[in-house]
C-alpha cells in the first residue's frame, strides 16, 4: 500500500511491485490511506509524512501497533523527526527521491508473494490495482 499525494511517485512504487506480483493499493490522503490499511491489511506500506490532511509519520506508531507484522516504509522529501516506533516493528525511512535502487536494495531479498492454496508456490497475479 503506498500512501502519497505525489502521483509520479506513487505510479512509481506500484509500478515496480506489480511487477513483482504484488497487489497494490494507492492513497493519496492520510485518512483515506488508514482507512485502506483497516480494511486491507497490507504486508507492507509506504507512508509519506507531507500529506494534504495530516503528517502521515505521525500515525506509524499507532498503525505498528495494530499491525505488528507490517513493514513500515517512511518517506519524506524532507528530514522529519524519525518517530519513535514500537519495539519490533519493521521500519524503514527513505528520502525522496526514492529510486529503482533504492527499492532492490530493500525489497529484492523479500519472497514473492504466493498463491495461499497452491502446493507448488506459483506466484500470484497482481489483483487490485
Amino acid at each position: 500500500m503506498i500512501i502519497d499525494d505525489e502521483i509520479d511517485l506513487c505510479l512509481l512504487l506500484k509500478s515496480y511491485f506489480v511487477r513483482q506480483d504484488y497487489e497494490v493499493y494507492l492513497s493519496h490522503s492520510l485518512a483515506d490511506g488508514l482507512e485502506m490499511i483497516r480494511k486491507e491489511n497490507p504486508a507492507i506500506i509506504f507512508l509519506d509524512n507531507n500529506l494534504p490532511d495530516g503528517t502521515g509519520w505521525a500515525h506509524a506508531p499507532q498503525i505498528a501497533n495494530l499491525h505488528p507484522d507490517i513493514k513500515i516504509n517512511l518517506i519524506s522529501a524532507f528530514h522529519p523527526a524519525i518517530p519513535e516506533m514500537p519495539e519490533g516493528v519493521q521500519f524503514y525511512v527513505y528520502e525522496k527521491p526514492v529510486t529503482l535502487a533504492d527499492l532492490d536494495k530493500q525489497f529484492s531479498t523479500l519472497p514473492r508473494p504466493l498463491e495461499e492454496d497452491s502446493p507448488n508456490g506459483v506466484s500470484k497475479p497482481a489483483g487490485k490495482n
